[in-house]
Order: C-alpha cells, then sequence, then structure tokens
C-alpha cells in the first residue's frame, strides 16, 4: 500500500485565515492538507528574539486553532527543526506540495529556506511561494516600485475557503512527529504588560484606531507617552501576520471619505508603503543584518567600550529620556519611532559605538521586530547608508520637545519621580541641596551621565560623518545604492 498524498500550508509570520494565498491554494487542490506551524529551535535560541515573540504568535496560533474547527481543520503545532521535521513527515505521506508566504527574515530563516528549497527539489515537492505584503523577490532595481505596490494592495483579498479545505486524518505517527507538548509553558503564560496577538485583537486595534485614535495620529507621533495612544499599534499584527498590508490599507481607504481626520489617515497610509519600502531593501540586499550598506563607512567606530554599551541598554546612562525610553521598551516591547531612532543615535553618534553593538539587542526588545525595516532603520540612524541626512538626536532637547511636564520619564525612571519638570529634563543640573530635598543623589540613586557635554559630542559626530560622505568610496556606494534602492527621478529642463 503507497503512501497518502498531502499538501502542508507551512505558517511562518503570516498568521491569519485571510487574506492569505497559500490557503487559498490549498483550497483548490483535492489532496488532504496539514496546516503546520513551527516553533523552530534555531530561532526560539537566536538573540533577536524573546519569550514576548513566542508569546505573541502562540496567542495567535490559539485563536487560530478554535476557528479552525468550525471548518472540522487542525492546526499542527510542532517544535522541532523543520527540516528534520518535513524529512519525517515524508517518510509516511508523499508530500505533494508546500504551500507558504515567502518570508523577509534574518540570515536563519534565509539559509533554511536555501537548504529545503533544495531538499524539496530533490524530493521531487513543489513549494510554492506567495508574495508578502507587495514584497517583490529577486528586485535589482526600484523601477515601477511604487506603481506595482499600489496594483498589488488594491487587488481584491486572496480569502480562501476554508470549507474546501480537507484535513489530513490524524495518526499515531503523525503525533509522534508533531511533539507539540515541547513547546515551553512560558510562551502559554499572558502577560498584561504586551499587546495580544491574534486576528481578534488585531482587528479591534485597527477599528479603534479609525474611529476613535487616528485624529490624533500626527500630533502624537513624536511623543512616548501619547503615542501609545495615538499611533495606530498594529505593527506587531503586522510584523507576524495577523493582517496584511492590504487589509489595513483597504479598510484604511474605505473609511477616508467618512473620515474628519483625512490628514492623519494620509500620513498612516504613506507609512504602509514605507514599511514595505524598507522592507523591500532588506530583501535586495540582506547583508544588512551584518553589514554597512554603504562600505566606504567600514572604517568608522572600530572601538567598541562595552561598559558604554551596557549603560545603554540597561537603561542607566544618566540621561532621563533615554533611560526612560529603554526601561520602557524593555518591559511593554513598545516604543514609538522617534524615540527608536534616539536610541540608536544616542549609541551610535553620541556614545559613538559601532551600530552592530545594539542592533540584535533593541531588536529583541520590540514586539513587532522586522528585520527588514529594523536593520535598513538601524543603519539610516547610525548614518551608515550614506545616501540618508544625517540625524544626531539631542536627547535632552528631544526630553524638553516631547515630554515637557517628565510625566513618561516620571513613569520609567522612579528614581526622578520628586524631581520638578523644569529640572527633570537635565538631573546633573541639581545642586546638592536640590538632591536631598529631591531624595535623588546622583552616582547613587540616578547616574552620573554617562557623557560630559553633549554639544562635544554631537560635534565630533557630526564632523566625522559629514567628512565620510565627501570621500570618493562613499560617494562610488551612494550611486550604487540608489541605483538598486531608489526610484530614478526625472530630470527637469
Amino acid at each position: 500500500m503507497g503512501k497518502e498524498s498531502i499538501n502542508i500550508v507551512w505558517f511562518k509570520r503570516d498568521l491569519r485565515l485571510r487574506d492569505h494565498a497559500p490557503l487559498v491554494n490549498a483550497s483548490n487542490e483535492q489532496a488532504p492538507t496539514l496546516l503546520l506551524y513551527l516553533f523552530e529551535p534555531m530561532l526560539i535560541e537566536s538573540n533577536h528574539y524573546g519569550d514576548r515573540h513566542w508569546r505573541f504568535v502562540y496567542e495567535s496560533l490559539v485563536e487560530m486553532q478554535q476557528e479552525l474547527q468550525d471548518y472540522n481543520l487542525k492546526l499542527h503545532i510542532a517544535c522541532q527543526d523543520a527540516s528534520e521535521l518535513f524529512r519525517d513527515l515524508n517518510r509516511i505521506y508523499k508530500i505533494k506540495c508546500v504551500f507558504s508566504h515567502e518570508e523577509t527574515g534574518i540570515d536563519l530563516t534565509f539559509k533554511r529556506d536555501k537548504k529545503l528549497k533544495k531538499w524539496f527539489r530533490e524530493e521531487g515537492i513543489r513549494w510554492i511561494e506567495s508574495p508578502t505584503n507587495a514584497v517583490q523577490r529577486g528586485l535589482m532595481h526600484r523601477k515601477n516600485w511604487r506603481s506595482n505596490w499600489q496594483e498589488i494592495i488594491d487587488q481584491p483579498a486572496e480569502d480562501p475557503g476554508l470549507g474546501l479545505i480537507q484535513g489530513v486524518a490524524e495518526s499515531a505517527k503523525l503525533k509522534d512527529i508533531l511533539q507539540s507538548s515541547r513547546i515551553t509553558k512560558r510562551f502559554k503564560q499572558p502577560n498584561p504588560n504586551f499587546q495580544q496577538g491574534g486576528e481578534a485583537a488585531a482587528w479591534n486595534t485597527l477599528n479603534d484606531f479609525m474611529f476613535a485614535r487616528a485624529k490624533n495620529y500626527n500630533n502624537n507621533i513624536s511623543a512616548p507617552g501619547p503615542a501609545r495612544y495615538g499611533c495606530s499599534r498594529l505593527s506587531p499584527h503586522l510584523t507576524w501576520g495577523n493582517l496584511s498590508i492590504r487589509q489595513v490599507y483597504r479598510f484604511s481607504k474605505e473609511y477616508y471619505t467618512d473620515s474628519g481626520s483625512k490628514r492623519d489617515l494620509r500620513s498612516f497610509q504613506s507609512r504602509l508603503r514605507w514599511h514595505c519600502h524598507f522592507i523591500q531593501k532588506f530583501e535586495s540586499e540582506p547583508r544588512m543584518e551584518f553589514e554597512n550598506l554603504n562600505r566606504g563607512y567600514n572604517d568608522l567606530r572600530g572601538k567598541v567600550e562595552r561598559e558604554k554599551v551596557q549603560a545603554w541598554k540597561m537603561g542607566t546612562t544618566g540621561f532621563p529620556m533615554i533611560d526612560a525610553c529603554m526601561r520602557s521598551v524593555k518591559q511593554t516591547g513598545y516604543l514609538n519611532f522617534r524615540m527608536r531612532a534616539m536610541l540608536v543615535s544616542f549609541l551610535t553618534h553620541h556614545l559613538w559605538q559601532p551600530w552592530q553593538t545594539g542592533a540584535r539587542f533593541l531588536g529583541r526588545q520590540f514586539l513587532d521586530f522586522e528585520p527588514g525595516i529594523h536593520y535598513s532603520q538601524f543603519q539610516m540612524q547610525a548614518g551608515t547608508m550614506g545616501v540618508n541626512t544625517i540625524r544626531i538626536y539631542n536627547p535632552v532637547k528631544q526630553s524638553k520637545d516631547h515630554d515637557p511636564d517628565g510625566l513618561f520619564i516620571k513613569e520609567w525612571v522612579p528614581e526622578l519621580k520628586d524631581v520638578p519638570a523644569e529640572l527633570i529634563h537635565e538631573p546633573w543640573q541639581l545642586s546638592s541641596m536640590e538632591q536631598e530635598m529631591y531624595d535623588c543623589r546622583l552616582g547613587k540613586d540616578y547616574p552620573k551621565p554617562i557623557i560630559d557635554d553633549i554639544k562635544k559630542s554631537y560635534k565630533r559626530a557630526s564632523e566625522q560623518l559629514w567628512n565620510k560622505k565627501k570621500e570618493q568610496e562613499v560617494k562610488q556606494e551612494n550611486k550604487r545604492i540608489l541605483n538598486k534602492h531608489v526610484k530614478k527621478r526625472r530630470k527637469t529642463s
């Protein structure tokens, strides 16, 4: 008796049951389909990820399992190496086709996919990968990229007929292979400090943003406290695929006509396109995970000062806004864009440390860690792309501009809770008497600033970065980068 023929839908960072091309493809096939998600040990052990990410994933999977029961389907969850699992499955079944989305991930997943692609080919297994969020694989330039993006996003959602999918019958051999019992209990324990995963939570967040919070989008996007309410808070749901970019864009477009905050919605919609733009950049040049995009910067920031890097990671730099932002993101997984940029700027410009010393650590804190966006933005803020304007954030100015009353600082740096707003942004200015009065002794209750003169560190970074821009190798690399990653503008007469 021959082995049963099956297809597999392999879920990765596309944890939803709607606008899902692999599920549509599976529903058009006659063979039974195994719905599969893998907690891969190599990713669990990677310093890119932590419990916060896998908890979000697990919450998403549980919701998917519950909904699939209505269609007499089961989402099988395993904790195993992908290559090993597919080999084991192929021993008891004849795998005809694997359906999944393309993944623009870290180097680990890139190498895994190359290895699997070779093995699938050798075994005669078709692997049909569908594009993710209008990111185009194999793209060598940006000609027509924006119009192609718009065309893809404007297409109707690819909603599968789940009732047409025939599940794979349970068997003792299948249960032995899918070792779901090995999933650590930590992933199953809820944590109210973090956003919850799942399509329901994603749609609730989207509805709440469109109908209640969008009107504050432009006003609150830069301030770390108000941004927690004024920003969409959709980023983790997009990262892990509870929603597609198309679903969000089309929903915002439908709401646009009746919206009382059209300017805010236009800003939001433009960021959905930028979301894909940065991932496309990483898709086309994944070495950004390790190397400067512009090779002309390879001799910059060679010395690593571990004590400074550690103070930055711990939120003990002596600069209240830096410390508050770092402590906040470590505890909640969220921080608005401007403050993320400020953290990177402080590490790479004021502390003058290589961006690689902090990139993985900070990515691990973000619940919405998206490799394509993270590494592109990290290098852009560090100035190692070469083609972008140099931005060096002054943490004191950012603090005064975006937390004038010190409310965010006092929430996350309780050592300064009694310091008045007019003094909280520069506690090193406190006199000895004031330190006693406000119960905040520098060097004891709260660190002295890790930098003696913020203006001096700004000047040093600015001079070195602007001088770098003048070098021939940097200019040559800029031409290459612009040709590959930026749409050529029409020449005007």
